[in-house]
């Protein structure tokens, strides 16, 4: 396959030609692969779901679902993608779509090749649950049905078959690539480079962000340097005082390699957003956007994370707490990438990660938290970190209640006093997704819910 080709349903095909920021989505219809659905072209219905064939690491291959409307044809040089268009071999329906058919799992039809992408990852991934298509909406069948053909690929044995074939053929990592004014380096150097002499272009990461931006039509940057095929930000590194996370780690392998090292990041990673999105986003790219409303940002400050950076001077380390300088400002030089995200391992700490949203899942939070609290033997409190998302300009720390605990027992009235004090600790706004006497109130009563839960602080309300 050369730089400028990629695999669509098993054929090669060339995009030397093509707009690089176009989504696929708009591609594939366009070409008249209508299987895949616009429903909402911001990465929340899923009806835009195809699969990708990733590399697993292990020089094999894994299937992978991601929303086809956040994925720009900049970055799909060597990458084989498949649509739901892919998956009958002529009369003879796919079990996924047989399942479907057999279940009821249609009504009018739009959303179902979503739901069968999402389903068909997790046929071969050994996922066949509720979280498969966490990230698919339906507004006609009230799911049950789905659920019930979910249930009937996961009850009964299945043959191999040429999808088995496929993945586990060898999959080499996405080499190098360029389409114009899309440029998909494989080093960090050459990423660096590239920004050098394209000072215009701006980093992209995972593109979930962003996508929707492209996926509107509008103007972001005038260039891009992709930053999903460097190899160097896909490294995870576990000992037994700190974990180091590469910046282009995808949140779902952070789920799968970390779970249970951190549990307020396990707590709030199925929260993040939906699987599709997940699959795709990565923490460089989550911090560095710098979004008040940024779901990890909390719990990466609550576990004191230092971020790496790497740039034309070389590389240096700022502590997550110093990153955020104001809304959308953060201390990352224009020229610099995120390379790694670094947290001390503590076996002394209760932690947890809340967000509050209208929506359980899928869904910009309303106030995002995390807290971090150790006490001594004798119940005095010795750490505490208290970090919040959505009640200011950056995420923030309450600096003043943290200090306001250290030193003291927690009794029901240090809890309540801390309650008390989150509850005017930030000046949030009002918009339409809630009032700022409801941010400021969540802010004290998760915390309470935390004292309680975690820490069995006697009389927590």
């Amino acid at each position: 396959m050369n730089p400028t080709t990629f695999s669509l349903n098993g054929r090669a095909l060339d995009l030397a030609d093509e707009n690089p920021k176009q989504p696929l989505l708009r591609w594939l219809r366009e070409r008249h692969l209508t299987g895949t659905k616009e429903g909402c072209g911001d990465g929340d219905c899923g009806a835009c779901t195809v699969v990708l064939r990733e590399p697993d690491g292990a020089g094999g291959s894994h299937f992978v679902a991601v929303n086809s409307c956040l994925l720009p044809m900049g970055a799909l040089p060597g990458r084989e993608v498949l649509t739901v268009e892919a998956l009958a071999e002529g009369a003879s329906l796919h079990p996924v779509q047989r399942a479907m058919v057999d279940h009821g799992g249609s009504q009018c039809g739009y959303c179902t090749p979503g739901f069968v992408m999402s389903l068909f990852a997790g046929y071969y991934e050994g996922e066949l649950s509720d979280h498969a298509t966490e990230g698919n909406l339906c507004r006609c069948t009230g799911y049950r049905s789905i659920r019930d053909a979910t249930a009937a690929l996961r009850m009964h044995p299945r043959d191999t078959d040429r999808f088995d074939a496929l993945r586990a053929a060898p999959r080499a990592p996405q080499g190098a690539a360029a389409l114009e004014g899309f440029h998909s380096p494989a080093a960090l150097a050459d990423a660096l480079a590239l920004k050098a002499a394209h000072p215009e272009a701006a980093f992209i990461a995972g593109g979930t962000d962003l996508g929707v931006n492209l996926s509107r039509g509008q103007a972001v940057a005038p260039a891009f340097i992709a930053l999903d095929r460097v190899v160097e930000l896909h490294a995870i590194d576990v000992d037994e005082t700190r974990v180091r996370i590469g910046a282009g780690v995808p949140l779902t392998r952070i789920e799968r390699e970390l779970a249970g090292l951190f549990p307020a990041l396990d707590e709030l990673l199925p929260w993040f957003a939906a699987r599709q999105v997940r699959n795709r986003a990565t923490l460089g790219g989550n911090l560095g956007s710098a979004s008040p409303i940024g779901d990890l940002a909390p719990v990466l400050l609550a576990l004191d994370a230092t971020l790496e950076l790497a740039g034309p001077s070389g590389r240096r380390s700022v502590a997550l707490a110093d990153f955020f300088l104001d809304y959308r400002k953060t201390a990352r030089a224009p020229e610099e990438i995120i390379v790694a995200v670094t947290l001390p391992r503590r076996d002394d700490i209760a932690q947890a990660g809340y967000k509050v949203a209208k929506r359980q899942t899928d869904d910009i939070s309303i106030v995002a938290v995390a807290f971090a609290l150790a006490r001594d033997a004798q119940g005095v409190v010795t750490h505490a970190r208290l970090a919040f998302g959505g009640v200011a300009a950056t995420p923030k720390r309450a600096l003043e209640v943290e200090a306001a605990l250290l030193g003291k027992p927690l009794d029901a009235a240090a809890v309540e006093t801390a309650r008390t004090a989150l509850t005017q600790a930030f000046t949030p706004i009002s918009d339409h997704r809630a009032s700022a006497a409801y941010r400021r109130a969540l802010c004290g009563n998760l915390f309470a819910k935390f004292a309680r839960e975690k820490l069995g602080a006697e009389g927590a309300a």
